[in-house]
């Protein structure tokens, strides 16, 4: 699997990918912008430029929208505010040459997830009608399922899926671990791996995985509850992330680590090192 880690953009994009660099990711995420503004300033040319400088360093640089973004909303000033800032993260995607925005599909707001799935795909269309940004691909992030929050089991997903592509939207699904186990998927033992991934496989289908969100949980199967814990200190345990690492059916997918980290990012060193030894460890799991 290619390992990486979610980076800080303090300072500017590029010194994402310095931290990147400097714990040996594979692969590194970032946000293009501060997540909890609707607006923040422009790219400055030198962080462009030294952004595009390193990021061939890397097997895979992708990015994450801002959490404020939700086109499934039924309020009209969120949803327009919505908009606006997808296109803008997807122009700065574009500029970066990143090639994948992951992004939550939101919240219907008890208006029914038809509706939200509706709402969701006719506000991506516009964007990317409007704006031409099709060389980046919309992947949207599995969720826990609580509340209103659409993305909660793999046939809203595929449902949403379906109605970007019949708008035109280039799409995608980024499998989080933490998420996918508190919706109710099993990932700890081999029976519930395997069934978790074939119902994936069938109702979604693994053209569309473009990466892996590597996140433990610290709520239980099913809770609903999205609360990441580094790997092997959660609910999901070392089996289930041993399962993922070896499993030769995601050996080119991104899998990025969102734990909790303090500036030195010595988190991110132990919890990568971890990964690392679980891939290359041998004998069975239960």
């Amino acid at each position: 699997m290619i390992l990486g880690a979610h980076m800080s953009i303090a300072g500017g994009v590029h010194r994402a990918l310095e931290r990147g660099r400097s714990i040996s990711c594979e692969a590194v995420q970032i946000f293009t912008r501060n997540q909890l503004r609707w607006s923040s300033p422009a790219l400055q040319d030198e962080e462009i430029r030294s952004f595009l400088k390193l990021k061939d360093e890397f097997k895979a640089v992708l990015a994450h929208a801002s959490y404020l973004i939700n086109l499934a909303s039924p309020d009209e000033e969120t949803h327009r505010k919505s908009a606006q800032a997808l296109e803008e993260e997807l122009r700065r995607c574009r500029i970066l040459g990143i090639p994948a925005l992951i992004l939550h599909p939101g919240s219907h707001r008890g208006r029914g997830a038809e509706r939200g799935i509706e709402r969701f795909a006719e506000g991506a269309r516009r964007v990317y009608a409007e704006a031409r940004l099709h060389q980046v691909r919309l992947t949207l992030e599995t969720t826990a399922g609580s509340g209103s929050n659409l993305g909660g089991s793999f046939e809203q997903l595929r449902d949403l899926l379906g109605a970007l592509e019949n708008a035109g939207v280039p799409a995608g699904i980024c499998f989080d671990t933490c998420h996918v186990f508190a919706a109710g998927y099993e990932l700890r033992n081999r029976n519930g791996y395997e069934t978790t991934w074939k119902r994936f496989d069938r109702v979604i289908g693994r053209k569309h995985l473009v990466a892996l969100h590597l996140n433990d949980s610290v709520a239980e199967l099913g809770s609903a509850r999205d609360r990441h814990a580094h790997i092997g200190k959660g609910q999901i345990g070392l089996s289930g992330f041993r399962r993922l690492v070896r499993d030769p059916t995601l050996a080119q997918v991104p899998g990025i680590l969102e734990t909790p980290k303090g500036p030195d990012m010595r988190e991110d060193v132990e919890n990568l090192r971890l990964l690392g030894t679980l891939g290359r460890s041998g004998g069975k799991s239960a």
